[in-house]
């Protein structure tokens, strides 16, 4: 393609938006060539460490979570494609493959938290981040509505609780991760709870409205029929984010909170041991894709043995 060939596209692109191709020009002839620092954004990324404390592995805590973010980010990136667009099966794989790829990255990044901090340090500095807990990660919440129905999120003991026909609302009452912060014996939240609530969950309740019937689950559902490819992709990321992630997630904090014996509280107050754990959250994403018995297993050491086609 010659020069003039790129040059007559250039300006037939803007004609067709009904801009002046000349003002365009007459701008990139100005324009500063783009560096590295400024598109990614460096500086900025750079300085949004704020530590509270002088311990130096606070700031590993911070870039530790800080990444985690991002990494959600990518995740809700090609899950919105995926729900929101008809793909072929390849792209399907394709996507899940890089679910899977960010969902590893997830797990072996918890090696930073288990051995890139100072075990006195951080038990000292985190006293100073209650009520914060990883808990109030919203991105974490827009993942799950994105994935599955809301009747996944809901565990045993909620189950026996709702009444019949539930609404979105009546559900958000008794999602898995509210038993994190809630006594339904006393009806009092924590702090961590409450505040999560009021900065999120309106919001929350509006994407899970916009997204009733259209969950990636639901999707599935509406296919004709699935290939063993695409069924053992869906399930390598149900296990990966529901089971493998909770369980390291649940190792790294006995790391510092009983490695001693101490049965230390964490900075949200909730217990946990049970509410990391993922027989306890019992989170699945696509159900309909285990069998009896593997939801029988769900999250037990056995349970890989179970799922070992896709390990």
């Amino acid at each position: 393609m010659t020069d003039e060939n790129l040059i007559e596209r250039i300006k037939s692109k803007y004609n067709k938006l009904g801009e002046n191709p000349e003002t365009y020009f007459k701008g990139l002839l100005q324009a500063k060539p783009i560096n590295y620092w400024d598109y990614v954004g460096v500086d900025t990324l750079l300085s949004l460490q704020k530590p509270r404390t002088d311990f130096k592995d606070e700031e590993i805590f911070i870039m530790y979570h800080q990444v985690t973010e991002l990494v959600l980010k990518m995740m809700i990136h090609e899950l919105k494609q995926l729900v929101l667009e008809e793909l072929s099966e390849d792209i399907w794989i394709d996507k899940l493959a890089r679910l899977n790829r960010y969902t590893s990255m997830l797990i072996n990044s918890f090696d930073v938290m288990k051995y890139g901090m100072s075990y006195d340090d951080y038990n000292i500095f985190r006293s100073t981040l209650t009520p914060a807990s990883g808990f109030q990660s919203a991105q974490f919440r827009v993942l799950e509505i994105y994935c599955t129905r809301l009747q996944n999120l809901v565990n045993s003991q909620g189950k026996k609780r709702i009444g019949a026909n539930p609404t979105v609302e009546d559900y958000f009452d008794h999602l898995y991760w509210k038993d994190a912060g809630y006594n339904r014996k006393t009806g009092e939240k924590t702090l961590t709870l409450s505040q999560f609530e009021e900065k999120y969950q309106t919001e929350l309740i509006l994407i899970a409205k916009q997204k009733k019937g259209k969950t990636l689950e639901d999707k599935i559902l509406q296919m004709d029929s699935i290939s063993e490819k695409l069924k053992l992709a869906l399930k390598e990321f149900d296990y990966q984010y529901n089971v493998a992630w909770p369980l390291v997630h649940l190792q790294t904090a006995q790391h510092y909170l009983d490695k001693k014996g101490e049965n230390t509280a964490a900075t949200g107050g909730s217990e946990w041991k049970k509410y990391l754990h993922p027989k306890y959250q019992q989170r699945k994403f696509f159900p309909d894709l285990w069998s009896s018995e593997e939801i029988a297993k769900w999250g037990e050491e056995n349970f890989k043995i179970l799922s070992h086609e896709i390990q």
